[in-house]
């Protein structure tokens, strides 16, 4: 536990870089990133971690910090990874005030591979054109802070809104795929073990949970059309937000990967 401790108070500073990266280069950092290296108050040679999403990260050294620019030498590579051993997608109604940055956020340190926002029908936000971009581009870049902190390498997607019918035509089949509904008879936990003594470990799980309120009957009813089996988290009710959460971790731990 000591080890582990000391590990994360001294790990060297983590940022996503969005290009090229390779041994021997050396890079002027985004004005950000930058900005970020200045309230550290970082000093010439310090250590930091780059990864651009592409697989790995590699280790630099800061090597030029002035009031205008950031640049850092690359000096190795390694090919680390810490993703779930199974691809892990949440489609979720999309929640209001700041429940679905949260959310987000959370699901990703968690090893949520897909994030699909569905605009569904107890949905309170709706939002369209300007504004529907400008929100879509403040989730990717919670998914990018994310993945700085909790030291993935692999920057999960975050989809554009899409409906129900839009969503369920594109789910994969062959994923093992669970709607959440307080009344289900079966719980997730119960549905994952049954399915694991039945088959090999899967390529792909899906979950689908609902806004405040909750999917109407006619949105679970589809989905089970659509191949979801339906499943309940317990006996108590569940914010939309802390729903999501509790059956990406419940589906990680279960299936071998926390």
């Amino acid at each position: 536990l000591l080890l582990y401790v000391l590990r994360h108070l001294f790990m060297p500073p983590r940022f996503f870089i969005p290009q090229v990266l390779a041994c021997g280069t050396q890079v002027v950092l985004p004005d950000a990133q930058a900005h970020h290296i200045r309230v550290l108050r970082l000093e010439l040679g310090a250590m930091l971690t780059l990864f651009n999403g592409e697989g790995g990260e590699y280790q630099a050294q800061l090597c030029e910090l002035n009031k205008r620019v950031a640049c850092v030498q690359i000096i190795d590579f390694l090919p680390r990874e810490c993703e779930l051993p199974f691809r892990l997608e949440l489609a979720q109604g999309v929640a209001g005030g700041d429940k679905m940055d949260w959310l987000i956020e959370k699901t990703v340190e968690l090893g949520v591979a897909v994030i699909q926002p569905l605009q569904l029908e107890r949905c309170i936000v709706r939002s369209s054109g300007d504004r529907a971009s400008r929100r879509l581009e403040h989730w990717r870049a919670l998914v990018r802070a994310a993945c700085e902190q909790s030291g993935r390498n692999s920057v999960p997607e975050v989809c554009p809104v899409l409906d129900l019918n839009a969503w369920l035509s594109l789910s994969p089949s062959q994923s093992w795929r669970f709607v959440l509904s307080p009344s289900a008879t079966l719980s997730l936990s119960a549905a994952i073990k049954q399915q694991r003594q039945d088959s090999a470990m899967p390529e792909s799980v899906t979950l689908l949970v609902g806004p405040e309120g909750g999917l109407t009957a006619e949105e679970e009813r589809r989905a089970v059309l659509a191949g979801f089996h339906a499943v309940h988290l317990g006996q108590r009710i569940l914010r939309c937000e802390t729903a999501g959460l509790v059956a990406a971790a419940v589906s990680a731990a279960i299936l071998g990967a926390l």
